[in-house]
């Protein structure tokens, strides 16, 4: 693979993100600027993107069923090794749901931003479908865990809705069904994806502005190993699924890749808002996304290797 390829996917992604560090700190140090953007970004722009990625689909070319096996299979192993991991370090309910979600969410704007370079147009299709199998099981994992820690009764029905209401979710429906209705109509469709494609760029800044080196300090025991179970147990779980389950390259690549990425950094909002441990969350975030520049190019050299 040549040198431009690499420098395409990953000069931007972390250029972005240390710009987005930058601008938090010296132009636009106004939490509610970007309070705003990030609410742009989930709740239009990049279910835009989603939508305008999975109305190209073709199942009978796209084995969803097959990477939906293998990425459901390893986050459910990445749940189980998470509350274990926790309970191995001592840790109270509130930091295992931090160890949780570091450890089986995603930053899904990187993996559309290194799939769409190394992969191009298929890889976008792919990051699409990846994210519509991951969102669903993330989202009501760590919805139970935190329902569980304030001993509270568990709905399935309040459950359920909050995860078909998530806006990713609402894409992944629209998406699937603009591809079975022939797609969106002239005018429209270049709109959408022009939307779209604003998604990556804003919400990596966003991702940027969001990290904090004042936290690092606070338990690096547990951030180290949170960041060695998502960096780097969960990408080899999920390979080991799609060897097993005979994915091509290409289904395997995105697959592995997306569980390759660091958490989200809506974790901390959620870590926050439902009475986790919003400080460990805070340092898991930005260490996984600090590791992740050298841990990422070498996963993306394997797969494409």
């Amino acid at each position: 693979m040549t040198l431009a390829p690499w420098a395409d996917a990953f000069v931007p992604v972390f250029g972005l993100l240390a710009l987005g560090a930058l601008l938090k700190r010296r132009l636009l140090r106004d939490d509610t600027v970007w309070a705003g953007i990030e609410r742009l970004v989930f709740w239009v722009l990049l279910p835009c993107l989603i939508a305008t990625g999975l109305s190209t689909v073709r199942f009978g070319a796209v084995p969803v069923l097959g990477m939906a096996a293998a990425l459901w299979a390893a986050l459910a192993a990445g749940t189980v090794i998470s509350v274990l991991l926790a309970r191995a370090l001592g840790l109270g309910h509130g930091a295992m749901t931090s160890v949780l979600q570091g450890g089986i969410r995603f930053n899904n704007l990187m993996g559309f931003a290194i799939g769409g370079a190394i992969w191009g147009l298929d890889g976008i299709t792919y990051a699409a479908v990846a994210t519509g199998i991951i969102v669903p099981f993330v989202q009501t994992a760590a919805t139970l865990a935190f329902a569980l820690g304030r001993g509270g009764e568990v709905r399935p029905l309040e459950l359920l809705r909050r995860v078909l209401l998530n806006p990713l979710i609402l894409a992944c429906l629209a998406g699937f069904a603009i591809g079975m209705l022939g797609g969106l109509p002239p005018g429209l469709q270049p709109a959408v994806r022009n939307l779209g494609q604003a998604s990556v760029a804003l919400g990596l800044l966003c991702v940027g502005a969001a990290l904090s080196m004042q936290g690092l300090g606070d338990r690096p025991g547990v951030q180290a190993a949170t960041a060695v179970l998502k960096l780097l147990v969960m990408p080899l779980i999920t390979w080991a699924f799609c060897a097993a389950l005979g994915l091509g390259p290409l289904p395997t690549a995105i697959a592995v890749l997306f569980m390759a990425l660091p958490t989200a950094a809506t974790s901390y909002v959620m870590a926050r808002a439902m009475g986790g441990d919003a400080k460990l969350m805070a340092a898991i975030t930005t260490s996984e996304h600090l590791l992740s520049v050298a841990t990422l190019p070498v996963w993306v050299w394997l797969l494409v290797g």
